[in-house]
Order: structure tokens, then C-alpha cells, then sequence
């Protein structure tokens, strides 16, 4: 038998992260990990402010309460992992391990997107159907509603990875990336991925499109009840329930249309540039939009603030 042709399975990857530009390691670093403090503390304070205030019992912090968890969890499955890639130049990942990230960023992922459109829903009828919001938005709805949302990013997740996964990789072992990133993992596989492909194409239809759609024309009939009201106050106070989630929902959605939807560069020569510049992308996406959250809602909401100010207070005077 030849054996010139056969090669060995792959049981495990080699993440370069940034080690073919060591002079970043100790700035990222140290970025990296205070960003990740920020991230677990900012979230944290958010979901116990809208927990312990009874006044913040409400579906739209009921959702945020959500989002912040899944940023949390969102974060923990890739920065412990990119800050060890730091400290380990070529860092190995065994498959399991892999398999175990992967799903893990693609469900948090996939669920922020379904969970962004639910909060645009409760904002539609906050303000759209103030009178009916009370019986449309009860327990009953709101909290089938966040569960879709981790059901459905958890199913696409174990959908995408049981694909990749199931790939034979008998060759090169080197993921260019901090983290198993499907799509670099993909450039691995030794056969035909056009069935990943496909199935990835119609998960981006379904959790990217349909949600950006249903955001849209949510916000177009918000804006256009808003601009309705007679008063100049009463139009910006109803702006301003629903101003946060729309600054979270540019940020989200732009960082992803920007790293998935940028030209890619024909010079060979600009392909390290364009491999580095990907990675910041990534970065900022995994670690910069978790952080911004909660300080988006902290600023922009008066209610979370004054929740914010009631258990700093609270605990002051309990010393």
C-alpha cells in the first residue's frame, strides 16, 4: 500500500495568535485583561442593580439582564483563552477543546442577535401600544421569549459545529487567530465545505438578516409614533426608552457588517495587514461592544443610575 499520500488526523490546533507580532503581546495584554475586569464588572453591576431594584422589574430589564449575562459568558469563552495565547506563542488547543469554544461563541453570538430583536419588540409596543403593553408584554410572553432566544442561538451553534467538527482535517493544524473562529477552522478542513458553507449562509440570513429587518422596521414605526408627539419633552422622554438599546444595536450590528462585510485584499503582500487587521476586528467585536453595554445603558437610562446610586448608597450607610 502507498503511503505517500496518507497523512495522520489532526487531534489537536496550534492558535498563532499575535506571534508573529511579539512587540503588541504586553500592550494587548494588559488592555485586554482590564477591558475583561470592565466587561464581568460593568455586566455584573447591571444584572444585580435590575435584580435587587424592584422598580427595575420590567421586561426591558428583564432583557437586559439577559444581554449582560450573555455578554459575560460571551467574553469567558474567548478572552481567557486569547490572554493565554499572549503568554503562549502558539498556543495548542486540543479538538474537543476547539469544538467546546467554537459552539460557545457561536451560540452567544447567534442568541444577542435573536435577543436584540426581542428587545426592539418590547420597545415597539412600549411605545407604539402603551395601553396594551401591560397584557401583551406580561411574564407569560417576555420570559418564553429570552429562553427562544438561548434555544435558538444554542441550536445553530450545535447545528455549525457538529458541521465543522465532522470535517476531516489531515493536514495543517495552524489556525491563524486567537480563538477557533469558525471560518478560519473551516480553511483547515481536507475536503468539500460547501455543505458549511450553505448552512452558514442561511444561519446568517436567519440571525443576521431577519433580526436587522425586524429592528428596522420596528424603529421606523417607534420614530414614527415619537415624532407624533405634540410636546417637545414628551418626545424625548419616549426617545430616550429606547436610545440605549438602539446605540447597542449600531455598535453590535456595525462591527459585524464591518468584519464580515469589508473587501477583501488581492496583494499577497497585504495579506498580513489584512490577517492582523481581522484579528483587531475580532477583538474589538468580542471584547469592546460587551464592554460598552452596560456603560451605554448606565449613561443613557436615569432608572438604572438611580439604581446604581440607591446600592452604593445603601451599602454606605449599612458600614
Amino acid at each position: 500500500m502507498d503511503r505517500s499520500n496518507q497523512t495522520s488526523p489532526v487531534v489537536g490546533f496550534i492558535l498563532l495568535g499575535l506571534s508573529a507580532h511579539p512587540t503588541l503581546v504586553s500592550t494587548l495584554f494588559v488592555l485586554i485583561l482590564l477591558m475583561y475586569l470592565v466587561v464581568l464588572l460593568g455586566n455584573g453591576v447591571l444584572i444585580l442593580v435590575t435584580l435587587l431594584d424592584s422598580r427595575l422589574h420590567t421586561p426591558m430589564y428583564f432583557f437586559l439582564r439577559n444581554l449582560s449575562f450573555l455578554d459575560i459568558c460571551y467574553t469567558t469563552s474567548s478572552v481567557p483563552l486569547i490572554l493565554d495565547c499572549f503568554l503562549t506563542p502558539r498556543k495548542t488547543i486540543s479538538f474537543s477543546g476547539c469544538a467546546v469554544q467554537m459552539f460557545l461563541s457561536f451560540a452567544m453570538g447567534a442568541t444577542e442577535c435573536v435577543l436584540l430583536g426581542m428587545m426592539a419588540f418590547d420597545r415597539y409596543m412600549a411605545i407604539c401600544n402603551p395601553l396594551r403593553y401591560p397584557e401583551i408584554m406580561s411574564k407569560s410572553a417576555y420570559v418564553p421569549m429570552a429562553a427562544g432566544s438561548w434555544a435558538a442561538g444554542s441550536s445553530t451553534a450545535m447545528v455549525q459545529t457538529s458541521l465543522a467538527m465532522r470535517l476531516p482535517f489531515c493536514g495543517d493544524n495552524i489556525i491563524n487567530h486567537f480563538t477557533c473562529e469558525i471560518l478560519a477552522v473551516l480553511k483547515l478542513a481536507c475536503a468539500d465545505i460547501s455543505i458549511n458553507v450553505i448552512s452558514m449562509t442561511v444561519a446568517n440570513v436567519i440571525f443576521l438578516g431577519v433580526p436587522v429587518l425586524f429592528i428596522s422596521f420596528s424603529y421606523v414605526f417607534i420614530i414614527t409614533t415619537i415624532l407624533r408627539i405634540p410636546s417637545a419633552e414628551g418626545r424625548r422622554k419616549a426617545f430616550s426608552t429606547c436610545s440605549a438599546h438602539l446605540t447597542v444595536v449600531v455598535v453590535f450590528y456595525g462591527t459585524i457588517l464591518f468584519m464580515y462585510g469589508k473587501p477583501k485584499s488581492k496583494d499577497p503582500l497585504g495579506a498580513d495587514k489584512q490577517d492582523l487587521s481581522d484579528k483587531f476586528i475580532s477583538l474589538f467585536y468580542g471584547v469592546v461592544t460587551p464592554m460598552l453595554n452596560p456603560i451605554i445603558y448606565s449613561l443613557r437610562n436615569k432608572d438604572v443610575k438611580a439604581a446604581v446610586r440607591n446600592l452604593v448608597f445603601r451599602k454606605h450607610f449599612a458600614q
